[in-house]
């Protein structure tokens, strides 16, 4: 960025479109010199309902922008939510071209070029690339390789992908307002280096964006963008429960949200984004947790009890099910040879159900660090490999031993259909692709198109 770069940036919300424009300073910052926004309803729970609307809104706020600044805007960045992003771990290795002149820009823009090079599912598009580690080739991990005398250098990003149907939207929305799209950015990736400070940039940091109708929802580990989702829930929804359990005006609940602001605000970063630090293997609860104490009502009452109640069925399903498949299967050893990861701690079992998914698991979840190491739990036959709906990249294997095992979310694939292998050979890498809440590996072992308990085997 040059001094004097003009930026400018819009935000599609549920009440409203918002275009943010910035100008760089001499000292390379770069200052807010307009913020407009215009109300909108053609954006709801994720999704584009009505392209018009929003054109409107967009246009409006673009001209507002203009008369502020007495600037003319042909286009700009926008966000998107991150229920239609998908994450894509790759990582290659690229020869120097001259290693004795050190590494220059063209390796590094080649390198750019060849780690995007991945198979891109149907229906998702390519929006962005994110090189977050760079390692020369003794191991040195470098922040600007450019100029460091190696014979080769390794770098890891993520493949930012997105539903081809939105961008689409997104493309239309903006034509039609007379603007050029200059980049589409997933907002808590946007946001990041506008919250976190320089100390926490290389911490975990999970950032939670709580809008009026959506909650936006990015998790970091370190510099690594590994996980972004949407859920359908935001302020609208929290002002119009208390609303509802005090019997209140929205408007009277909105002066209480507007009060546990004020009152939380150096603790919490609510018109921002929630800040929490989590470890590898567990995400800690929140230290301090904004309430309204003893709001017992019965409604609550009701929804916990319906809670409980689906808990101890999926407990009963489970037990069930463990209870069959032990009467049905054969020495373990005869079905898995080989434990597929090292270690991986259990974020799911067989049978259980929960929020992500619409029935009972059907495997076992081991979670993992992304690009951890995948092995063949069994010999036999590849009988499909690359993306699938909800499993994201998976593997399947048509055992020796009449089983089939499928190896799902992964962030790379080592081999292909058709091929065989053997008993702990590398097939994958863990990742967090398809309907994912993290970096896991999903294994399920299937007998007659049954799927049965891989702790049964394990």
């Amino acid at each position: 960025m040059a001094i004097g770069d003009i930026i400018v940036g819009v935000d599609i919300g549920t009440t409203k479109v918002a275009t943010v424009v910035g100008e760089v300073n001499n000292f390379g910052q770069i200052e807010i010199i307009s913020n407009t926004s215009y109300k909108c309803s053609g954006f709801k729970k994720g999704k584009i309902i009505n392209e018009d609307e929003i054109t409107l809104s967009l246009a409006k706020t673009i001209k507002d922008a203009e008369e502020e600044t007495n600037l003319k805007i042909n286009s700009a960045y926008v966000t998107i939510p991150g229920k239609q992003v998908t994450i894509v771990q790759n990582s290659i290795t690229k020869e120097v071209k001259d290693k004795y002149s050190g590494i220059s820009v063209r390796d590094v823009q080649n390198a750019i070029i060849q780690v995007k090079d991945i198979e891109i599912p149907e229906g998702k598009t390519l929006i962005d690339i994110v090189p977050d580690k760079i390692t020369l080739e003794n191991g040195t991990v470098v922040a600007d390789p450019v100029g460091n005398l190696s014979g080769s250098f390794t770098m890891d990003a993520q493949v930012i992908l997105a539903e081809r149907d939105f961008v689409r939207q997104l493309t239309s929305i903006f034509k039609k307002a007379g603007l050029e799209i200059d980049g589409i950015v997933p907002i808590t990736l946007a946001e990041r280096n506008l919250i976190l400070d320089k100390n926490e940039m290389h911490d975990n940091i999970m950032l939670l964006d709580i809008g009026a109708g959506n909650t936006d929802i990015g998790v970091f580990e370190g510099n690594t963008f590994i996980y972004t989702n949407s859920i359908p829930v935001g302020g609208d929804n929290i002002t119009n429960d208390i609303a509802v359990v005090l019997n209140i005006t929205e408007e009277e609940a909105d002066k209480i949200v507007a009060d546990l602001q004020d009152e939380y605000k150096d603790k919490l970063a609510l018109n921002i984004g929630v800040k929490q630090i989590f470890e590898k293997e567990k995400i800690d609860t929140v230290e301090e947790t904004v309430a309204i104490s003893k709001l017992k009502t019965e409604n609550i009452d009701v929804k916990v009890a319906q809670i409980e109640e689906e808990a101890k069925k999926a407990e009963e399903a489970k037990k069930a099910e463990e209870s069959s498949n032990k009467t049905t299967t054969t020495n373990n050893k005869v079905v898995v040879a080989v434990r597929p990861i090292s270690g991986g701690k259990i974020t799911s079992r067989f049978g259980e159900r929960s929020s992500v998914r619409s029935s009972a698991h059907t495997g076992l979840d081991l979670a993992a660090p992304t690009g951890t190491t995948i092995k063949a739990a069994a010999s036999g036959k590849v009988i499909f490999a690359g993306y699938k709906g909800s499993y994201g990249y998976m593997i399947k294997i048509e055992c020796d031993n009449g089983y089939e095992m499928w190896y799902a979310h992964c962030s790379k694939l080592y081999v292909s259909a058709g091929v065989r292998v053997s008993a702990g050979d590398k097939i994958a890498a863990v990742g967090s692709t398809g309907n994912s809440t993290g970096s896991h590996l999903h294994f399920e072992i299937r007998k007659n198109g049954k799927a049965l308990n891989p702790q049964n085997y394990l």
